[in-house]
């Protein structure tokens, strides 16, 4: 359990979105009440449609929420936006949305230089991440022909390359095979021992569950539950639509795939 003392990076409280259509609205996040803590490894698991998406586009700047209010580092959200396209980073649950770059080099190197970095400053970032997201012998591949595990570990080294210090990853495990599951595992736990704050959003609790400081259980556009794993284990109910993985793992510290 994250500590008291623990520096809060984003701050909810009361987040509701609500979209219109046709004279009709549909409330699709309600009530929400957040807390999340700079270097903390946060699993926000929720079934599809459960509003785990519409949430991190919220934090990250991207949608405005119809009512609430969200800080980051004390500061207001919309307060603060150039900082925090600085330090948050998303990693899509589409990798391919995330590729700007026709080669590997050239889409690390496109953030930085988004950012008007001096050049010799971008190609000392270029060659840090490929070093650590192991990257270095695909650096003149083109973009789009690797693996799926592979552009997941692209967009994270793009995003670290940005200087970003937390990472939203959305549903990282979709449509990737068993090597594309374990390059991403590595990928969270090298994150996690870095000290990054690392946000996941999944359904697979089985994967990820060991690497949680967290749990976040949200159904239906609300949260229903959220602390230390094994506590909100405890209390799921069969209409949040998430899996207990300790009927077949037992233990949380077992829930992995690395």
């Amino acid at each position: 359990m994250i500590g008291s003392s623990t520096k809060t990076l984003f701050s909810v409280r009361g987040l509701r979105k609500v979209f219109s259509s046709g004279g009709k609205d549909r409330e699709v996040l309600s009530s929400v009440d957040l807390d999340i803590y700079e270097g903390e490894c946060l699993l926000i698991a929720g079934a599809n449609g459960s509003g785990k998406t519409l949430l991190m586009r919220i934090l990250a700047g991207l949608i405005e929420a119809t009512e609430g209010e969200i800080s980051f580092r004390g500061q207001k959200l919309g307060d603060c936006k150039k900082t925090l396209r600085r330090s948050v980073g998303l990693v899509f649950q589409d990798a391919d949305t995330q590729i700007l770059g026709e080669t590997v080099e050239e889409d690390i190197r496109f953030g930085p230089e988004n950012l008007k970095l001096p050049e010799k400053e971008i190609e000392s970032r270029l060659e840090e991440t490929l070093v650590k997201l192991e990257l270095a012998p695909k650096r003149d591949f083109t973009a789009r022909r690797l693996s799926g595990g592979e552009k997941r570990r692209l967009a994270v080294a793009g995003v670290l390359a940005m200087g970003c210090e937390a990472i939203i990853m959305d549903e990282p495990f979709a449509n990737l095979d068993w090597p594309g599951v374990i390059q991403v595992l590595k990928i969270i736990s090298g994150l996690k021992k870095n000290g990054n704050t690392v946000v996941i959003l999944t359904h697979e609790l089985e994967k990820t569950l060991a690497f949680a400081d967290r749990l976040v259980i949200l159904a239906g556009g609300k949260i229903r539950a959220q602390g230390a794993c094994e506590a909100v284990l405890d209390r799921l109910e069969p209409a949040w639509g998430v899996r207990d993985p300790r009927k077949v793992y037992r233990r949380v510290e077992d829930c992995t795939w690395l």
